[in-house]
């Protein structure tokens, strides 16, 4: 086997373990180490307000870290004692980052900037170039570009006890909220 052909192989073997490992952030804790990164962390302003957030990983949806901000502070009403909250501030940051890959006979073990090139010359029509990779689908001059996103949903709510308010739209009945929504929630895997 060619170095080329083992360093092939190698790589598809290691891109084939991460994708197996690679999932959206469950509904956690965002606690640094984890093996998925990502999840609610919050912060207490006054005796019934908070600010909270939820940050998901590259392959956690927008929609997805909205939904798990909403049920972290329906959760939260409950644990405290209230029965519904409000929405003062909400905000969804999206960070977007984009990677160009060279192909693979520009990385490491390929070629680096150099690359086999041949001139031949015939009678008829003269020096001609021939490149090996030159057409070639799998080694021609072919970059692996792919941009990932980022979400994080932040919110300020103000918890409060008692019937929740008609008149106020950005108001939830904390309980609902999580009847409503805990059926979609996604834990994390215990192993």
């Amino acid at each position: 086997m060619t170095l080329r052909a083992r360093t092939l192989a190698v790589m598809l073997a290691a891109a084939t373990a991460l994708s197996a490992c690679a999932t959206a952030t469950p509904y956690q804790p965002n606690i640094p180490g984890q093996q998925v990164s990502g999840g609610f962390s919050e912060d207490r302003i006054e005796q019934n307000r908070f600010r909270i957030s939820f940050a998901g990983n590259t392959l956690t949806s927008r929609d997805t870290v909205e939904r798990y901000l909403l049920y972290r502070a329906a959760e939260l009403t409950v644990g405290e004692g209230y029965d519904w909250f409000t929405l003062v501030d909400r905000a969804t940051d999206r960070k977007s980052r984009t990677y160009v890959d060279p192909g693979p006979a520009y990385g490491p073990y390929g070629y680096g900037y150099w690359r086999p090139y041949w001139r031949y010359y015939g009678p008829s029509w003269g020096w001609r170039a021939w490149d090996p990779w030159y057409g070639d689908p799998f080694w021609a001059d072919r970059m692996d570009v792919r941009t990932v996103e980022k979400f994080e949903a932040t919110a300020e709510v103000v918890l409060g006890k008692g019937p929740k308010p008609t008149d106020d739209p950005r108001a939830f009945n904390a309980r609902e909220v999580m009847a409503n929504l805990g059926p979609g929630i996604q834990r994390p895997a215990s192993h």
